[in-house]
């Protein structure tokens, strides 16, 4: 069941991420993803409400921990999660792990988009 609570989540912020991007795009015309960095930190700030609450009150609620965590916001952004998973690493203490997991995340994500750019432009022809 709490895979359905996950489904629903994420359509809700997929939807959300698109309105959101698009609107900011739309009233902000530049050559910089603005749309797209808004989504992420207004994605991290509640994630860091949602977190900071659950773990204050000591809520069991896996139904609707998983519906705002893993499905609305992570639909919304996938970086609140990654934001989540680094600031956890730091305040469990370890910082070199935080560290290599910030970049790693970000430069192999890279090369990994960049990868899958030049596989697709040089192998399929379509």
């Amino acid at each position: 069941m709490i895979a359905v609570y996950i489904a629903i989540g994420g359509a809700i912020g997929s939807l959300l991420r698109y309105f959101t991007s698009n609107f900011v795009n739309s009233h902000f015309k530049m050559d910089f993803p603005l749309g797209t960095m808004t989504v992420n930190i207004i994605g991290s700030l509640f994630m860091g409400f949602v977190a900071g609450y659950i773990l204050k009150n000591n809520h069991e609620h896996n139904e609707l921990k998983a519906f705002l965590t893993i499905g609305l916001l992570g639909g919304f952004t996938t970086f609140s999660a990654f934001s989540l998973d680094a600031i956890n690493l730091i305040e469990k203490g370890v910082l070199s792990y935080a560290v290599i997991y910030i970049a790693l995340s970000v430069f192999v994500s890279i090369v990994a988009l960049l990868m899958g750019l030049y596989i697709s432009r040089n192998f399929y022809k379509l």
